[in-house]
């Protein structure tokens, strides 16, 4: 009962930037935990960035100095903000809820590509 709507991908050159955003809807509560995931071809699907209710966060080391991830509670969205981009960036990013009795909830997923 939950939706989970990712955008803000594309092309874009190494050094380069990009925000994602993660709109959610439907039967969420007020508090939840979200994080971005990324699935390169042929790779296991990595955590990028987590975020929980009150805002802790926690980076993979590969993204650490280079990303942020945000929240915005009242528009039920959550942010990544890439900067600093390479090559081996590049994957399909997901974003990630977890909600009630430990339930979890994926979007569809959103292309990112680094390249010159």
């Amino acid at each position: 009962q939950v939706q989970l709507v990712e955008s803000g991908g594309g092309l874009v050159q190494p050094g380069g930037s990009l925000r994602l955003s993660c709109a959610a809807s439907g039967s969420i509560s007020s508090m939840y935990a979200m994080g971005w995931y990324r699935q390169a071809p042929g790779k296991q699907r990595e955590l990028v960035a987590r975020i929980t209710s009150l805002g802790s966060t926690n980076y993979a080391d590969s993204v650490k100095g280079r990303f942020t991830i945000s929240r915005d509670n009242a528009k039920n969205t959550v942010y990544l903000q890439m900067n600093s981009l390479k090559p081996e960036d590049t994957a399909v990013y997901y974003c990630k809820l977890v909600g009630s009795y430990s339930l979890e909830y994926w979007g569809q997923g959103t292309q990112v590509t680094v390249s010159s």
